[in-house]
C-alpha cells in the first residue's frame, strides 16, 4: 500500500516560503547549489493575480496502456489520500492525452489539495479556471487518456526533465512557473528566501524612491 503518512512536513518552513515568489525561492535554491525548477509546466487554470501554492508532493506515475473504461483507480486513490495542502504531482509524459481536467480538479480540491501539477497536457480549462483551481500541466489539449495510458502507482519518485520529485518533497508554484525544493532542504531554502527577500525589499525601496540601480547594485 502506498504511504500517504504527511506527520513528517515541516508546515512552518512551507508557511514562510509562501511570502515570496517563485523567483525569489530558485535564486535562494541556487544559493544552495540546488536545481528545482520544472521546465516546461506552467499555469493553466486559476490563480489568483500575486497567489503562490507550496506544499508537499503527493506522486502519480503514469504508463503506456492500451486499456480502456478509464482505469483510474491509482490516480484516484492518491486524490482521496492527499493531505490537506498536499499538490498532486503527476508524471504522464509517456504518451498523449490529458489526465487531468474539470473532474479530477474538482475531487482534489474536494479533498483539500493546493493544486494539481502534471507532465503533460490538461483539459477543460474553462471548468477548471471556474472551480477556482490551480492546475499546471505543459499545455491544453481535449485529447483524453483512455486507450493510451493509465496511473500505474503513486507515491513512487517521478521525474520532470531535471528534477526528480519524491512524496513529501515542497513544490512551490505561481505564475512564473514551479520549483521542486527537497524535503530535508525545506527549512534551509525558507531560511534563505527570508535573507533574499528583506533583501530585494530593502532594494525595491531604495529604487521607488528614486536612487538609480547603480547605487543600488555598485559594481
Amino acid at each position: 500500500m502506498p504511504d500517504f503518512n504527511y506527520s513528517d512536513v515541516d508546515w512552518e518552513a512551507i508557511e514562510r516560503l509562501k511570502k515570496w515568489y517563485s523567483g525569489d525561492i530558485h535564486d535562494s535554491m541556487e544559493a544552495l547549489g540546488l536545481w528545482g525548477h520544472l521546465e516546461g509546466i506552467r499555469l493553466l487554470g486559476a490563480l489568483a493575480e500575486g497567489d503562490v501554492i507550496c506544499g508537499p508532493a503527493v506522486t502519480v506515475l503514469f504508463g503506456p496502456s492500451d486499456r480502456k473504461g478509464e482505469p483510474q483507480d491509482v490516480y484516484h486513490n492518491a486524490i482521496d489520500n492527499a493531505p490537506k495542502g498536499g499538490i498532486l504531482v503527476c508524471d504522464a509524459s509517456c504518451a498523449p492525452g490529458s489526465c487531468s481536467g474539470e473532474l479530477m480538479s474538482s475531487g482534489a480540491k474536494t479533498r483539500g489539495a493546493a493544486a494539481t501539477i502534471v507532465n503533460s497536457s490538461v483539459r477543460d480549462l474553462a471548468q477548471v479556471r471556474k472551480l477556482g483551481y490551480p492546475l499546471f500541466g505543459t499545455e491544453p489539449s481535449p485529447v483524453g487518456v483512455t486507450g493510451k495510458k493509465e496511473p500505474m502507482e503513486s507515491q513512487v519518485p517521478v521525474k520532470f526533465g531535471r528534477v526528480t520529485i519524491r512524496p513529501g518533497d515542497v513544490i512551490f508554484g505561481d505564475i512564473d512557473g514551479v520549483v521542486c525544493i527537497p524535503k530535508e532542504r525545506v527549512k534551509e531554502v525558507a531560511d534563505q528566501a527570508d535573507l533574499l527577500g528583506k533583501y530585494e525589499a530593502a532594494a525595491r525601496d531604495r529604487i521607488l524612491a528614486g536612487e538609480k540601480l547603480q547605487s543600488v547594485w555598485p559594481t
